[in-house]
């Protein structure tokens, strides 16, 4: 049985809907117009332990939405969900002790306290034995790099610190299922590997299975063999990172290193030209029949194929789901 089970999943809620004006919002006070709005519809999928997926899509396309009804914080309009065994909207203790959420862009700690301090709230809130808090709590704190930091005032912080001790105050007691809503927002690049490196670390760890959701590509490519995309409110992918390039997106490029100048212009779309190195645009299916046309007509002395940047092919996947 999958640890993540979700089927025909869908949320809408109803929005108030009036026109402006005085008039308007005094009529709507007797009778109040809405209308439905569709965040997720009819999505599927499965997650298994210990595995680490992306959760991608644009502004809008109904993630964070998702990531809340997995977690119990909204109720499914319709479908099926189960998670550990449990139905999350039940919010059972059971399940609310091996889950956790974060969400970038919310603060958990208490915003005047130093870090301790809310890390012992966490502690009275999931009755956590003290001998195991204090060895989870330490580990935390050197895996993440914290040191004195959790000795500040939150306020004090800056955002990556404030960021990784949002994240230690989220695994105290020790999830095996993590969701990350744009952990990283806002990071720099050494901040926002960090916190990949650890992620990695406590998966590896915990065999913990984490649904990360991040507009960064950086922190999927560095952390997700697998990638589940959607694209307003409906599911568009799943299946392995690679695969994503061969469904997406049609052209492959061929960087080519020259013993002397050439003209390729006849081999694909020049995107990149230089005396002795030309880079070209392919059809993905000419692939095989142009790399053996240059090797053996051209004074070819290296030659590389490589898929499009993963967040071309992100880009690409959602004008599919627009047309």
């Amino acid at each position: 049985m999958p640890l993540i089970d979700v089927r025909d999943l869908s949320k809408v809620f109803e929005v108030p809907e009036r026109e402006p004006g005085l008039r308007a919002a005094a009529k709507s006070l007797v009778r109040r117009k809405t209308r439905d709005v569709r965040a997720v519809g009819d999505v599927s999928f499965e997650v298994e332990a210990g595995e680490i997926v992306g959760f991608l899509g644009p502004n809008g396309a109904g993630k964070t939405t998702t990531l809340k009804m997995l977690s119990g914080l909204l109720h499914p309009t319709s479908g099926e969900l189960s998670v550990l065994g449990h139905e999350p909207s039940k919010r059972e203790r059971d399940y609310l002790s091996r889950i956790t959420l974060v969400m970038g862009n919310r603060n958990q700690l208490q915003w005047d306290l130093p870090a301790l301090d809310s890390f012992e709230l966490t502690r009275a809130i999931y009755r956590l034995r003290e001998a195991p808090f204090l060895e989870q709590r330490d580990e935390l704190i050197e895996l993440l790099d914290l040191g004195d930091l959790v000795n500040k005032p939150v306020r004090n912080l800056s955002l990556g610190e404030r960021m990784k001790a949002e994240i230690a105050n989220s695994l105290l007691h020790r999830p095996s299922v993590l969701f990350l809503d744009e952990p990283t927002i806002g990071l720099d690049v050494v901040m926002q590997r960090r916190i990949r490196t650890f992620l990695a670390e406590y998966n590896t760890r915990h065999d913990a299975s984490i649904m990360l959701t991040s507009h960064y590509m950086a922190d999927i490519e560095a952390l997700c063999e697998r990638v589940i995309v959607i694209h307003e409110g409906s599911l568009l992918f799943d299946g392995a990172l690679g695969d994503l390039s061969d469904r997406f997106a049609a052209h492959k490029t061929l960087v080519v290193t020259l013993g002397e100048a050439a003209d390729l212009s006849g081999y694909g779309e020049v995107v990149e030209a230089s005396p002795t190195q030309v880079t070209l645009r392919i059809p993905r299916g000419d692939t095989a029949a142009v790399t053996g046309r240059l090797l053996a007509e051209q004074p070819v002395t290296d030659l590389t194929v490589e898929d499009p940047p993963i967040d071309d092919v992100i880009e690409l996947a959602f004008a599919s789901g627009d047309s």
